[in-house]
């Protein structure tokens, strides 16, 4: 991991139009990204046609597009890099659907999910599916589950961006395991995620 009050610095400076930290900043958080993309992609099935370098790459362009975004911190930046993350799986997920006409499943690997890799391996369009439902019972746990299993920030590092304690987002992470794997098992809709 690279010196996070060094990367805070330089995404500062780029926010504020600064293009030589821009240019800085991309080697430094280019490896990161990758390893994490390399991660997500670790459970795919071996004809996935995405890389973690193309994934990188596809992040990469959508959030240096984002001109008009502000970032406060690394944690920041990985936040969003793990939703724009998990937007590019998902959109390529459903591309091969339509491709497919429908056709089989894409798996997705939830390795950090615990208990759901125990159980049979849904797949990446399911899993948004369920994300998007818990998001209209829960927002932050959905805020959750993207930072700390999208974009692979610590309990530390996602308590800091959703600034709560880091027993809440434990708790938070367990409770949202929980809902989502009812949610993916195809049982009746999920009660409410209640403290």
């Amino acid at each position: 991991m690279i010196g996070e009050d060094k990367t805070t610095a330089l995404l500062l400076s780029w926010s504020d139009g600064d293009a030589a930290a821009g240019e800085e900043l991309v080697p430094r958080l280019y490896d990161e990204l990758r390893a994490l993309a390399g991660r997500r992609l670790r459970g795919e099935r071996p004809s996935h046609t995405l890389s973690p370098t193309a994934l990188v790459h596809e992040v990469f362009l959508r959030l240096f597009d984002q001109r008009r975004l502000t970032w406060r911190n690394r944690a920041h930046f990985f936040a969003v890099a793990g939703r724009t993350m998990r937007r590019v799986l998902v959109d390529h997920a459903r591309h091969r659907r339509r491709v497919k006409r429908g056709g089989g499943q894409v798996p997705v690997s939830l390795e950090g999910l615990g208990d759901l890799a125990e159980q049979s391996v849904p797949d990446l369009v399911a899993l948004d599916d369920a994300l998007q439902a818990l998001g209209t019972v829960d927002e932050r746990k959905v805020k959750v589950v993207e930072l700390h299993f999208f974009a692979g920030l610590t309990v530390a590092e996602t308590a800091r961006v959703l600034q709560c304690s880091e027993t809440t987002v434990s708790r938070e992470w367990r409770m949202a395991k929980a809902w989502l794997l009812v949610a993916l098992e195809g049982r009746a809709e999920p009660a409410a995620c209640s403290q």
